[in-house]
């Protein structure tokens, strides 16, 4: 692993290549190389044979230059570090930072190349690569460059380390909705690989995380409370909400409300009587009392009076 720090003391995961993988790629791309600088210098020699022999020399020291020189330091920097050979390798080239190259950097690659990798027969090169602590030859020191694995094993998730037993349960109130998705990634990052930071350095992102924190939720921790502590106790309480949320039954969806048919009653065996549950005697309620009905007064007939219709 490399050990190259960024200027907010972060260890760069960068795996250094070493001498038999760099010389693997760097066979593979002269190869390359050579069979487009053979073909090419057989088809210029057919069509400058009409020249002169001084004409014929320049051409051919024209393509030696670009094929050698020339392509490798186009395709390194249009390819931002990957030539043929180190894309089949899992190689690249990087710079000290772990940025992409650029133009300068490959030229000055390309340039030492010719001296250690061509001029003597790359003995130079090896001995630079087995000598440095990374595996850089003389190109890397000078371009400030650094060829690192792309292609590395898997590496198993380091879980979260659990908090102190009585910081557990102290943050249950706390209001986490309006901390970041990046700052829960660079305190996980953080409690994860603490062990390997220096102690002091590592003491100062404990604090620095924790005040973002802090500013995030508006609640202070408790005093007395270290910061990585309180880190590792609030992330701890955001995990046991997330696996509450995930495993609590769904309060609505596409069955809420749905109630269950009842179940059949069972059928009586052949030959038995079923047996019928006792109905509850329910008294009858009392009816309600009829208002009286007043009497109707009789009506009087009408009495015949003296006047007598003429005949």
């Amino acid at each position: 692993m490399s050990d190259l720090v960024t200027g907010d003391a972060v260890v760069l995961g960068l795996r250094p290549a070493r001498l038999p993988s760099r010389g693997l790629a760097i066979l593979l791309d002269l190869a390359v190389y050579v069979t487009g600088y053979v073909l090419i210098s057989v088809g210029l020699t057919v069509a400058t044979a009409s020249l002169d022999l001084a004409a014929q020399a320049a051409v051919a020291v024209a393509t030696f230059l670009l094929f050698l020189v020339g392509v490798p330091i186009a395709v390194e920097t249009l390819s931002h570090g990957r030539s043929l050979g180190k894309l089949a390798c899992g190689l690249r080239v990087v710079r000290d930072d772990g940025g992409p190259i650029r133009f300068r950097h490959a030229l000055v690659r390309g340039s030492m190349g010719v001296v250690e990798l061509i001029l003597t027969f790359g003995s130079i090169a090896c001995i630079a690569s087995l000598v440095s602590a990374r595996g850089r030859r003389l190109g890397d020191v000078f371009a400030g460059t650094l060829v690192v694995r792309e292609r590395v094993p898997g590496t198993r998730v380091m879980p979260v380390p659990p908090p102190p037993p009585w910081l557990a349960g102290r943050f249950t109130g706390l209001d986490l909705s309006a901390v970041p998705d990046g700052l829960w990634l660079a305190i996980r990052q953080y409690l994860t690989r603490m062990n390997q930071l220096d102690p002091q350095v590592g003491a100062t992102m404990a604090v620095r995380l924790a005040d973002d924190l802090v500013a995030r939720t508006g609640a202070p921790p408790p005093a007395g409370v270290p910061a990585a502590a309180f880190l590792m106790a609030v992330v701890h309480e955001r995990q046991t909400r997330d696996a509450a949320r995930a495993f609590r039954p769904a309060a609505a969806g596409p069955g809420a409300g749905y109630a269950p048919a009842p179940a059949p009653a069972p059928m009586p065996m052949p030959g038995t009587m079923p047996v019928v549950a006792p109905v509850p005697y329910v008294a009858p309620a009392p009816a309600a009392p009829v208002a009286p009905v007043a009497p109707v007064p009789p009506v009087e007939a009408p009495r015949a009076g003296g006047f007598a219709p003429p005949a």
